[in-house]
């Protein structure tokens, strides 16, 4: 009998707890489904949707079924718009300013250069805000974006911002102080401005080094500091390598041996150059200057810090961002190489692209590079147009102006893991040969004179 009702306990305990849980799964599915239809519906949430726009009164099964997809496009493009843009370099230029953002910005967003006003010393008085239309965007690489604006406005920080169209402006109390000195704008004529990882070293890229052209220089002066925080104010950790090479606006370093063993540490690190010659031309004791800066590896962290503080790194929005690009050459390099190659820097030349690419291509070059120097006449169309009949075309974004060597530098080092040859010249250039020459002539010419 003991044995029957306990049979009968069981049974009843069982369906009671299935339905139990039945009911309990029954509640948590409808809270969350009323949960997210609030979180669609509100109005308070900074969320902006133009294509997605919920009703009540539809049916919930008929909305799930039929709008699924447009649902899930919608709340990306909303929580995109959630977060703010985030300037994080400005660099003047003669007739503009260059902001660098580390958010992904669509070609179509409507954006809007945020310019500020101090009225008075105060950090309390108000800050007169000015909006001026965005000139042009760009993606400069894979992680940062590029934004162009106009010059600020007279008596207005050259400390620009970015907004989307509509969103309102908030100066928040300590930025007001950056305002007045522009701590955060780089001026062109003198910064780092790009550096690459070429195996065991590092390649930066400098603007106002004042090297003689066309001759190496001595590059004991010079040393490569790598860093995570402000390297003008000597805030954060930083690491010091010996300059190898120099020459005009471009300076060779050993890599950190962190890095050389852990390249994927590099990401988002700043890469600058502290030039020790500015304290020798003042002191005229260059032997001793060398060997201070020589033996820093025997020093401590603070002596370390006391000693570089007279040799002021300078400013750089140079950053490593993609280590995994060493990666990426090792496996083209396996491949097999192009036999020749062509790089060029241009200014809106899109209407004579096409007929210097297809002659040279006549000629037997097989892949261009093109180091766009700020166009606006449809360049990124036209190289489109070209790929779709397969030439073998990429475009880089270069905001540098004036950087035509360096530039030309910077593209030896992205082409030659992809290509034997590399041609440097202008799209105005064409090469020309009195007698026929086949497809293969440039290249095998070349060659033969170096086997020979």
């Amino acid at each position: 009998m003991n044995s029957e009702q306990r049979l009968k306990r069981k049974r009843s305990y069982r369906a009671y707890s299935r339905a139990q849980y039945l009911s309990v799964r029954s509640v948590i599915l409808c809270s969350c489904f009323l949960v997210f239809l609030l979180f669609l519906s509100t109005d308070r949430l900074p969320i902006r949707t133009v294509s997605f726009k919920p009703v009540l009164g539809v049916s919930t099964l008929s909305l799930l079924s039929r709008n699924s997809v447009s649902v899930q496009d919608s709340i990306n493009r909303g929580l995109f718009h959630f977060w703010p843009l985030r300037v994080d370099e400005r660099v003047l230029f003669p007739d503009h300013v260059l902001l660098m953002v580390s958010n992904r910005i669509e070609r179509t967003d409507a954006l809007d250069c945020v310019y500020y006003k101090v009225l008075s010393a105060s950090a309390s008085d108000d800050v007169r805000v000015q909006v001026q239309p965005l000139v042009s965007i760009d993606e400069y690489d894979e992680f940062r974006w590029i934004a162009r604006c106009p010059l600020p406005p007279t008596n207005y920080s050259a400390t620009v911002d970015l907004r989307r169209r509509g969103d309102a402006v908030v100066v928040a109390e300590k930025q007001r102080w950056s305002l007045r000195d522009n701590r955060t704008v780089h001026s062109w004529e003198r910064m780092a401005y790009a550096a690459v990882l070429d195996g065991n070293t590092t390649v930066v890229f400098v603007k106002g080094l004042n090297l003689r052209p066309h001759r190496v220089s001595d590059h004991r002066f010079f040393r490569c500091q790598f860093g995570l925080g402000n390297l003008e104010k000597d805030e954060g950790f930083t690491l010091l390598t010996e300059a190898v090479a120099a020459a005009q606006e471009v300076v060779r370093c050993l890599l950190p041996r962190s890095i050389r063993k852990n390249p994927e540490k590099a990401h988002g690190i700043r890469v600058t150059i502290v030039n020790a010659n500015d304290r020798v031309q003042r002191d005229h004791n260059a032997m001793n200057s060398v060997v201070r800066i020589r033996n820093h590896r025997s020093l401590g962290q603070r002596r370390n810090r006391r000693m570089y503080r007279d040799y002021v790194p300078i400013p750089s929005v140079a950053r490593i961002h993609n280590p995994r690009a060493m990666r990426t050459y090792e496996h083209k390099s396996n491949q097999k190489k192009y036999e020749l190659c062509a790089c060029t820097m241009l200014w809106n030349q899109a209407s004579s692209l096409r007929e210097w690419i297809t002659y040279h291509a006549w000629l037997g070059v097989e892949r261009w590079f093109i180091y766009d120097n700020n166009s606006d006449d449809g360049i990124q169309e036209a190289i489109e147009e070209l790929n779709l009949q397969d030439y073998n075309v990429s475009r880089h974004n270069w905001p540098w102006i004036k950087t035509q060597e360096a530039g030309f530098s910077h593209c030896a080092l992205r082409a030659r893991n992809e290509c034997r040859w590399v041609g440097f010249f202008d799209v105005d250039e064409f090469f020309y040969f009195h007698r026929d020459h086949r497809r293969w002539s440039i290249g095998s010419k070349f060659t033969t004179k170096t086997s020979s």
